[in-house]
């Protein structure tokens, strides 16, 4: 069953069957419409595999016109998807035959250097934010892409750089102010609405519109960082080695095991541009010295055929995988945990991780631990605290002509893993039904319910990775 009529189902380009200009009466933002020369614009996200169109797009300019919004879709019965950076892999920030409310022009940031809090609103994505952050020499844990909004990241849990020192940017999360259903604006905090803050980290975009976010900064300079490869004869032996490395990597050290592509860059041997490859990016949050030895063990295995690891600003290590995750492109994901990276799973990893289509698809290997590790299961939403690694397949390809060759890569992959896991993290689900949700929030799926029952009963925020009121 879809979770928004098609678009023969409601037509967009109708405006008599819902009365938008009261809409557009409301708002101080722009109201886009079908006949309008922005909407095919407008109505983009990252994924270009997305092709949705919504009958009105709803850019609000502050937490007034999202109240306007959601009372006007919940009278009016229409699909509302959230936009906040529109980075979602499974393109929820676009809905066919509805609202979006666009969040994409507030982009306020207020830093507090003296408590070392930050204040953004949900159109931010991370590299405006470490921009702002970083001027203080401050930061918290954000995206792997800097083009990524902070919203939906933050809101499904938040896997990054400074995870295993200072935790999940949903465990960074301090106050949220809120529209819900009703239309109604509220802050939720550890004080305030504690049951709706305790949903908001990790539970994604299930109970209401985000206006405004706080978090905890924590101190960080210049860091250790960059990435070894070797060639793709060696990726069982690498894996293994990496394995034993990764148990006992320190909390400032978070790595990220990798099958891509090497760039045409000077970095790069010539020989080994364009070829797949297998390797290892890392970070290290602290002292250079310490950091030379915590990182040492994984540039000495081989040796390397690249290595490029050195000193470098924060904001160039939030920039690392810009280039590889371009906007635009076809792209279709994957993604279970892993309790530990067993022989067993390496070698289904390697088997399949070989035949990575050549270009920008590849295989993402995400160390957790650490501070991650040591937020009880049940204390926020994200349920999977005790996870070794999560592995994402990233599809990412220009093609469309090419989908059915790199979808069935991944299927394939996936479905051979999968006896290997068990988890998901929500940020990386694409629309994969509701057994896939269930997995994502485990033993804490039942509380979630419960929930989104009080805060959203009639389900007005479907188009997300949907938990589904009890009535």
């Amino acid at each position: 069953m879809p979770i928004v009529p098609s678009r023969s189902d409601r037509d967009p380009t109708t405006l008599d069957e819902v009365p938008f200009q009261e809409l557009r009466a409301t708002l101080r933002g722009e109201l886009i419409l079908p006949a309008d020369a922005r909407y095919d614009q407008a109505r983009k996200v990252w994924n270009g595999m997305i092709d949705r169109h919504p009958a009105a797009i709803a850019r609000c300019t502050g937490a007034a016109d999202v109240i306007q919004a959601v009372k006007f879709a919940r009278r009016a019965k229409l699909p509302l998807a959230i936009r906040g950076g529109g980075h979602n892999v499974a393109g929820h920030a676009v809905c066919d035959g509805g609202l979006v409310i666009d969040l994409s022009r507030l982009k306020a940031i207020r830093v507090d250097s003296a408590r070392q809090v930050a204040r953004a609103e949900p159109g931010v994505v991370w590299g405006e934010f470490d921009r702002e952050t970083q001027a203080f020499g401050l930061a918290t844990t954000g995206g792997l892409v800097s083009t990524t909004g902070i919203a939906g990241f933050t809101l499904g849990g938040g896997i990054g750089w400074l995870m295993r020192q200072y935790g999940l940017t949903c465990d960074n999360l301090l106050s949220a102010d809120v529209v819900t259903a009703d239309g109604e604006l509220v802050t939720a905090s550890a004080t305030e609405n504690t049951d709706l803050f305790w949903g908001l980290r990790g539970g994604g975009g299930n109970f209401g519109v985000v206006t405004s976010f706080e978090y905890q900064l924590h101190p960080v300079g210049p860091v250790l960082g960059g990435l070894v490869l070797h060639s793709i004869e060696k990726a069982r032996d690498f894996l293994r080695w990496y394995r034993e490395v990764a148990a006992i990597a320190p909390d400032a050290l978070t790595t990220l095991g990798v099958f891509a592509t090497a760039p045409p860059a000077p970095f790069v041997p010539v020989q080994y541009q364009g070829t797949l490859m297998v390797g290892a990016v890392m970070a290290y949050i602290g002292d250079f010295a310490d950091g030379e030895a915590a990182v040492r063990p994984l540039r000495s295995f081989g040796p390397p055929a690249v290595d490029f690891v050195g000193p470098m600003p924060y904001t160039t290590l939030q920039t690392l995988f810009d280039t590889a995750a371009p906007a635009g492109m076809q792209s279709y994901w994957k993604s279970a945990d892993l309790d530990r990276l067993d022989d067993a799973s390496i070698d289904v990893i390697v088997e399949h991780a070989i035949r990575t289509p050549i270009g920008l698809s590849a295989v993402h290997l995400h160390h957790l631990g650490g501070a991650v590790g040591r937020v009880g299961l049940s204390e926020t939403a994200y349920p999977h605290r005790q996870a070794a690694f999560t592995l994402n397949i990233v599809g990412l390809w220009p093609d469309p002509a090419e989908n059915a060759r790199n979808i069935g890569w991944v299927r394939a992959f996936f479905d051979a893993v999968q006896p290997h896991t068990r988890g998901a993290y929500v940020n990386f689900l694409g629309d994969e039904g509701e057994d896939r949700v269930r997995t994502a929030y485990g033993p804490n799926y039942e509380r979630l319910v419960a929930l989104k029952t009080t805060y959203d009963p009639t389900n007005l925020f479907q188009v997300n990775q949907n938990i589904r009121p009890n009535n």
